[in-house]
């Protein structure tokens, strides 16, 4: 029974995820497809119990009433339809109608509902640009994916539920009172005026204030990760005073949020508590006025009393649920801010797959620039010409800020060009999918990242469908083999089933780099980027490594950034860059006659590596 509700509402929706729109309601909207009709469900259920919830104050009347004035020989015969109808209320349909109810929220949409949202931005952010991560905390950005998840979820059916329920109800009791004496129902009108007026007052302010304090959760979390994550550079600098404090910056501001929502919350709840006591109050005394006169019955007078009492307690309950709405309603705004963000690099509508046949590479008059200070922005090429030829194996030699990452990234597009193309085998890769052009180029970086999960999971991120064998081949080949089968981490898992921590911090800088060849070896891509690929290796591993890269780069266009003898000596090419700008090149031999950067470069180094001016 609880699976066919669980099965309702599907919490992993495949349409492809787009941006959100950016308005509140266009907002919770896009993101609650799906849960729809759920909703609708649970809200003519809420309205059916508020109704019945009522009618039983109803019936608390009548039966005082009958208590006062029926026979007790003759009263079962008289009023057993009645009676009947009282008993299948509260033994079948009231309780039905809340099991209902509750079948369909906590199984079909306190879980699934949350979960669909942060399944639907969690795939969009993965294909967010780069200079989105970049300019935010990684932990920051997880937060708001989490709270604005659950914060949609609360916004859509607290609306939902007071809309429906409150108003169902209070418009129910107004009948019923107004059906005894009109003149009973006048306290709870004044009553609910006022109430409007408390809450109208009072809770925009919440709202601005949790907006606020959503954004200094999220600063908070996001400087503790950062912290956690780089836990090695904290104490290499022997820095935990300076974390501290970096930490309790944000929490002040975290905490300066909280004291004002504090204080609306104490005013908020005295102003309902007043109210409240002034309703019970007034409505008592005009309940023994209008007996005393003989108006109204000792029934009419159980029902308005009881209706208040109920009132009292619910309105207590109606303030903390419209105060929590709109704390989610400003968490929700404050996760707009970051959800929907437009993504900077886009797939065209109609783009391709890219189909590379030998790996020519072209960079046609690119221009490039990124934004500075002040609006500012920063040219790093103009009119960049260069072609790298099927299986040619090209050097990117330069001194720091010269364009050699830069460029590499552009290839990858992980950037946008302001003019100019790219072209792979003839193809503008501004034509083609992302995810078809990333997947013929491999790249071994200097900071090499590896994910938190298994040796063997981190290998086979090359290509998901290898073979074990496939796998242990690449391992061997990268000289990673032997090092892996001695690994174990603390829950008992040993070589290429051991963890290898956040970032690979389990292992050293050689380890990590070798496991990141290994998944390139497996990757088997036509193109070949290399970024300091061997500067973490120790010199005999480096030799070892440096013949396996020799392999891997035949018949592949190789494109490798390197100060290493050992990588840029075996080039076909060398290209110099200066200020955006291919100043030099040729053989290393050519480049050393010309007598020019590259020749100074080569005279500055030291132990291997090329000293920078």
């Amino acid at each position: 029974m609880f699976s066919f509700f669980e099965r309702l509402t599907n919490p992993y929706p495949p349409v492809q995820p787009g941006q959100p729109p950016q308005g509140l309601v266009a907002f919770c909207r896009y993101y609650s497809a799906g849960m729809w009709p759920t909703l609708i469900i649970v809200s003519i259920l809420s309205a059916l119990i508020a109704i019945l919830e009522v009618s039983l104050m109803g019936y608390l009347g009548q039966l005082v009433d009958w208590f006062a004035e029926r026979d007790r020989e003759t009263f079962i015969q008289e009023e057993s339809a009645s009676l009947i109808w009282m008993g299948a209320v509260v033994l079948i349909l009231l309780p039905g109608s809340v099991m209902l109810h509750s079948m369909l929220v906590h199984q079909s949409l306190l879980g699934n509902y949350p979960m669909s949202i942060r399944w639907q931005a969690h795939r969009y952010l993965v294909r967010q640009s780069m200079s989105f991560f970049q300019n935010e905390f990684a932990g920051r950005v997880a937060t708001k994916v989490m709270q604005t998840a659950l914060s949609v979820r609360e916004t859509v059916m607290k609306l939902l539920d007071l809309m429906v329920y409150i108003g169902v109800y209070f418009v129910s009791m107004l009948v019923l009172i107004f059906s005894t004496d009109w003149r009973l129902a006048m306290p709870l009108v004044v009553w609910f005026v006022a109430y409007i007026v408390i809450l109208r007052a009072l809770i925009p302010r919440l709202k601005k204030v949790s907006q606020r304090q959503a954004d200094a959760r999220s600063l908070m979390t996001g400087r503790i990760v950062d912290s956690y994550t780089n836990i090695m550079t904290v104490k290499l600098f022997s820095h935990s005073q300076r974390e501290e404090n970096y930490a309790r910056d944000a929490m002040d501001g975290f905490l300066h949020t909280v004291y004002p929502q504090m204080r609306l919350v104490t005013v908020l709840k005295g102003c309902v508590w007043l109210s409240n006591s002034l309703l019970v109050f007034s409505m008592a005394a005009l309940s023994i006025y209008l007996w005393m006169e003989r108006i109204v019955t000792p029934g009419d007078i159980a029902v308005a009393v009881s209706l208040c009492l109920r009132l009292n307690g619910m309105s207590q309950w109606v303030m903390w649920e419209v105060s929590a709405l709109f704390e989610n309603i400003g968490t929700v705004q404050d996760g707009i801010n970051t959800l929907s963000l437009p993504t900077e690099v886009k797939d065209k509508d109609n783009a391709t797959d890219l189909v590379v046949s030998g790996g020519q590479i072209s960079f046609d008059n690119v221009s490039f620039s990124y934004p500075g200070n002040a609006g500012n922005t920063i040219k790093v090429f103009d009119n960049l010409n260069i072609d790298i030829k099927a299986g040619e194996k090209v050097g990117l030699v330069g001194r720091s800020g010269a364009g050699k990452s830069t460029l590499v990234n552009l290839l990858l597009r992980f950037y946008d060009i302001n003019g100019g193309a790219i072209r792979v085998d003839g193809q503008d890769i501004s034509q083609v999918s992302q995810e078809s052009l990333r997947k013929h180029i491999s790249m071994v970086t200097q900071d090499t990242s590896l994910l938190h999960r298994s040796v063997r999971d981190n290998i086979i991120y090359g290509r998901e469908d290898a073979s074990h064998e496939d796998m242990l081949r690449a391992a061997q080949q990268a000289e990673a083999h032997e090092f892996i089968q001695r690994l174990s981490d603390h829950s008992g898992r040993n070589g290429y089933d051991a963890h290898v921590g956040e970032r690979g911090v389990k292992l050293s800088g050689g380890q990590r780099q070798r496991i990141a060849i290994a998944r390139v070896m497996l990757k088997d891509a036509p193109i070949l980027i290399l970024d300091e690929a061997t500067s973490a290796l120790d010199s005999e591993v480096e030799v070892a490594i440096q013949q396996c890269l020799n392999k891997i780069m035949q018949d592949k266009t190789v494109l490798a950034i390197a100060h290493r003898l050992s990588t840029i000596a075996q080039m076909d090419r060398l290209l110099v860059l200066d200020e955006g700008k291919v100043v030099e090149q040729g053989t290393h031999q050519e480049l050393l006659a010309q007598n020019g950067i590259y020749a100074k470069l080569w005279a500055h180094q030291t132990g291997g590596f090329l000293g920078l001016e």
